[in-house]
Order: C-alpha cells, then sequence, then structure tokens
C-alpha cells in the first residue's frame, strides 16, 4: 500500500514539474527575445553543426537573374503546363492555364516525349529554377 502511495506521489511530482517547465519557458523565451540577447547567428552555428554530423549538405546555385537562362538540365524546380504562344530559336514562351506567362529554354539536353513543339500546342514541361527545360510532352 505504502509503495503505491510513494508511485502515486511520484507521478504527480513529474506532472508538476513538467506542467511548470511548459508554462516557464516561454516567458523565459520572450524575456529574452525582448532584453535582446538572442543571438542572430545562433541557427547558422546550428546548421553547421548539423551539416558537420550529417556530412556535406550540397548546396544549390543561385537562381539565374531575369533573362538568364540554365543552358543545361538540372534539378527540377517545377513543371509548368499551358500553350505555346510563342518560339523564339530555343525559348519557348508557355501561357499556363491562369493566363501567366512563362518563358523557357529548350536545348540539346531537354527531352522531348512527344516530339517538337509547335506554336498552339499544349505542352507539360519539367523546368529548372533558371528556366531550361528538362523533358516537355
Amino acid at each position: 500500500m505504502r509503495m503505491n502511495a510513494d508511485a502515486s506521489l511520484l507521478a504527480i511530482a513529474v506532472a508538476t514539474l513538467a506542467a511548470i517547465s511548459f508554462t516557464v519557458e516561454p516567458a523565459f523565451a520572450k524575456e529574452k527575445e525582448r532584453k535582446g540577447t538572442h543571438h542572430p547567428h545562433a541557427a547558422t552555428t546550428s546548421a553547421a553543426a548539423a551539416a558537420s554530423l550529417l556530412g556535406s549538405v550540397p548546396e544549390q546555385p543561385a537562381a539565374p537573374k531575369p533573362g538568364q537562362y540554365d543552358s543545361k538540365p538540372g534539378l527540377a524546380w517545377k513543371t509548368v503546363g499551358g500553350t505555346v504562344k510563342d518560339i523564339q530559336g530555343e525559348t519557348y514562351t508557355v501561357e499556363d492555364y491562369d493566363g501567366s506567362q512563362i518563358k523557357m529554354r529548350v536545348g540539346q539536353g531537354t527531352k522531348q516525349l512527344r516530339g517538337h513543339k509547335k506554336v498552339g500546342d499544349t505542352i507539360r514541361a519539367e523546368i529548372t529554377h533558371g528556366g531550361f527545360a528538362n523533358s516537355t510532352q
């Protein structure tokens, strides 16, 4: 009987400590923010520490500037679907189903699954962040 009472008291003590920690910790965090003791580069340090523990983390190249397009296939950024509105050399202008126009570059590295496209054709393309079409269909 005495052991059950001790176990119950222990459970109550643990639950009380947990409840206190859940209410006190956010108050300390707010106080730190208010006082400005937050270190802005702490996340960078944590990311560097995580990278050293996990091994190298692949870096993505910066996105090309407006008017510049990737010149070869790369990591897929998104899939675009719509109608080909204009073709200027290797640059296709596609109007998507929302009416937005997107320019993409179609080059030798592009897998053209259903042949070459012409103005008016419906197209679906997987493009890189720099606008290179990895594949079209």
